[in-house]
């Protein structure tokens, strides 16, 4: 029997990168998966299929994650469809980098908008689910440079910062209703958007991390599964850094 056979996660922003592997790896241990991303190309379709080949239910769902009423209905669906949601992964999320100075509003309003309300949007209208349940794990996809900054990426730091806080803040609220709240924060992940770097750019990262390698999405995956999981149950209102020891 898998560790989340029975339960239903919800993975927002999963088409692709880590939120799919982490709809994959919950899958894999018996979890019926709702994912939702801005659409559903070949890309969803295709990971919608991935993740029913464990034999498990799966749907993908057009969302704005960053819209508070849209948020509200696709969850509505979401219950109506699984008839409980047990787990929520927080992944949707975005870049806009740029130095401070030469940072437009929209560069900062959209990376905020996007990467934090979008996780404020899913727990409000996940934890009445929850807290009716007296169960669910909440997990919040943040970042090291959320904990250390990052010179060109004050936006997207803040935001990362943001969903650590946001955690820990929802962790004391309801956990004696039975639910937890964690966050992630990886460091370099090898992923399609760090797979666009140079070979030198790539060489310099490696230097900073002791394990000399970029993490891959299912070392990521690996630790939302245990946060997912009965394995933690006496884990809440932390941050686990998924980083190769870049950032202790």
């Amino acid at each position: 029997m898998g560790l989340l056979s029975g339960k239903t996660a919800l993975v927002s922003g999963a088409a692709r990168g880590i939120g799919k592997a982490i709809a994959l790896k919950l899958a894999s241990e018996g979890a019926n998966i709702a994912f939702t991303d801005l659409r559903m190309d070949e890309n969803g379709f295709a990971t919608e299929k991935e993740i029913e080949a464990y034999g498990v239910k799966a749907k993908g769902y057009v969302s704005n994650a960053a819209d508070f009423e849209d948020t509200a209905a696709v969850v509505k669906a979401i219950h109506k469809d699984f008839g409980s949601i047990d787990i929520l992964v927080n992944n949707a999320g975005i870049t806009r980098d740029g130095l401070m100075m030469r940072m437009t509003e929209d560069q900062w309003d959209s990376v905020i908008t996007v990467n934090l309300k979008s996780a404020f949007n899913f727990i409000h209208a996940c934890t009445p689910i929850m807290m009716r349940q007296k169960s669910g794990s909440i997990i919040n996809m943040a970042s090291v440079v959320g904990v250390s900054g990052n010179a060109g990426q004050c936006n997207y730091s803040a935001s990362k910062a943001g969903m650590i806080g946001l955690a820990k803040s929802i962790a004391k609220e309801i956990g004696s209703r039975g639910i937890r709240a964690n966050a992630i924060a990886p460091g370099f992940i090898e992923t399609d958007m760090t797979g666009a770097l140079s070979e030198e750019v790539r060489e310099e990262w490696a230097k900073q991390i002791p394990l000399r390698r970029g993490g891959t999405p299912d070392d990521v995956a690996n630790v939302a599964l245990f946060l997912a999981s009965d394995l933690s149950s006496y884990v809440t209102g932390q941050v686990i850094h998924c980083c190769g020891g870049m950032n202790m």
